[in-house]
């Protein structure tokens, strides 16, 4: 494999050249309505996609991006949730082609942590006026993340949230499924070893983040998602009204403290285990179980951004 482009060389390729490919998964919530729309803004914009995907089965998903890839595009445009999302960083990490973020889904933690506007129409403007970063890559296990590995509650609302409710509601849908299933959800103990410490903690939701938002909300104002660290920390304690409490201020408020004001741990690798083992939801989709090793991958992934982002 060659060497790939500098990260300069790479951004003059999208805004000379304009080789990219658009995928949209138009089973997201807004990805039907807004498919055409998108066309519309890439051609208004001076892109024409050597090929389109409109995707209504998203377990075709991986087929497709894999194939759009095969086209070897400098840029690909991908619309959907960080489900949508996350699938297609798992296939563009560590290639010499850009993800480019079109925000179409109901919390757009990804894009959020980008920096990326959540206006569509801004949104593509970045893909012609912006620049290529590489940022942190984040491995649970052997599964590749941009986001977020979690456990407890989180997993649960994971495979609850209706559908119609994310609809109506958009990304209070998530919290107000967590109250329902709250009152039965047992706590668990966590030991998180960073660089030989173990941290001890008792709850009902723990969250490793790679990216600064959860649920639409910032976690804390100095997170990155390009810092070479992960951030664990959990959502209340064993105390079920303690974490209610904590979820209705994060729903209503979404400011979260600064790291060094709170009772967050910090690292490039993590070895997280539990009592009872857990399952984890990582990005979205539920397949791994404690124990395993996260851990940050620095500059794993390449990814349209604003000027203003810090790539570091």
């Amino acid at each position: 494999m060659s060497e790939p482009r500098s990260k300069a060389e790479h951004t003059k390729a999208i805004r000379d050249l304009r080789r990219m490919v658009l995928v949209v998964n138009t089973r997201s919530r807004r990805g039907r309505h807004r498919y055409f729309e998108t066309l519309r803004l890439l051609q208004a914009g001076g892109f024409r996609p050597l090929r389109t995907y409109a995707v209504m089965d998203p377990s075709r998903l991986p087929q497709i991006i894999e194939e759009a890839l095969d086209l070897q595009p400098d840029l690909l445009a991908v619309g959907g949730g960080d489900g949508t999302l996350s699938e297609a960083v798992k296939h563009v990490a560590h290639r010499d082609v850009a993800l480019g973020v079109l925000p179409l889904g109901t919390t757009n933690n990804f894009a959020r942590s980008l920096g990326l506007p959540l206006d569509l129409a801004q949104a593509v403007k970045v893909f012609s006026r912006g620049k290529v970063a590489d940022i942190d890559l984040g491995m649970a296990g052997d599964r590749p993340f941009a986001n977020l590995a979690s456990f407890g509650v989180s997993v649960e609302v994971a495979g609850t949230v209706r559908p119609w409710l994310k609809r109506i509601l958009g990304r209070a849908a998530y919290p107000l499924t967590a109250l329902t299933i709250l009152p039965k959800h047992e706590p668990f103990r966590a030991y998180i070893t960073v660089d030989g410490r173990r941290h001890e903690l008792l709850t009902h939701q723990l969250n490793i983040a790679n990216g600064r938002y959860h649920g639409g909300w910032q976690i804390a104002s100095d997170i990155s998602i390009d810092n070479r660290n992960l951030v664990a920390y959990q959502l209340g304690s064993g105390k079920r009204l303690r974490l209610l409490a904590e979820t209705l201020v994060r729903a209503a408020g979404g400011r979260w403290r600064s790291l060094a004001g709170g009772p967050f741990v910090t690292g490039r690798e993590m070895l997280l285990e539990t009592e009872p083992p857990m399952a984890a939801d990582v990005d979205g989709e539920v397949l791994l179980r404690t124990p395993m090793t996260i851990r940050a991958i620095p500059n794993g992934l390449r990814v349209m951004v604003p000027p203003s982002f810090v790539d570091t």
